[in-house]
């Protein structure tokens, strides 16, 4: 029980150290980040309600988590065919395209949020 304990916590931190090297190295995590960060503290200034925080806060992990999918997809990638390939650019985009859809996404459920505060 304590070794099955211990192994859980080592994975919650190979975890962690995956977001901060999502953190350190990529730069769209990096601006997702800041703006989930921006919007955080536009949700407590607006006082947003319950409902709306949980639907921001579903929509700024579903970013930041297929951010880091698309990043993992992206070095995969890579590692496995380091030279320019069809079928790899055909893997990435789609990849790439899914990060797309989430972001439009948070844009659409932000200004739903927070269009009727501003107007």
């Amino acid at each position: 029980m304590i070794e099955f304990i211990y192994n859980r916590f080592k994975s919650f931190g190979f975890a962690l150290k995956g977001i901060w090297i999502l953190l350190k190295t990529e730069a769209n995590f990096k601006v997702q980040f800041i703006a989930a960060v921006v919007v955080t503290l536009l949700g407590l200034l607006m006082q947003i309600s319950a409902t709306e925080w949980i639907l921001q806060i579903i929509t700024i992990v579903l970013v930041l988590a297929i951010e880091g999918l698309n990043t993992a997809i992206e070095k995969l990638a890579d590692f496995v065919h380091p030279e320019h390939h069809k079928k790899i650019g055909f893997i990435k985009d789609i990849a790439a395209g899914a990060v797309l859809l989430t972001a439009i996404a948070a844009v659409i459920i932000g200004c739903i949020i927070y269009l009727p505060k501003f107007l």
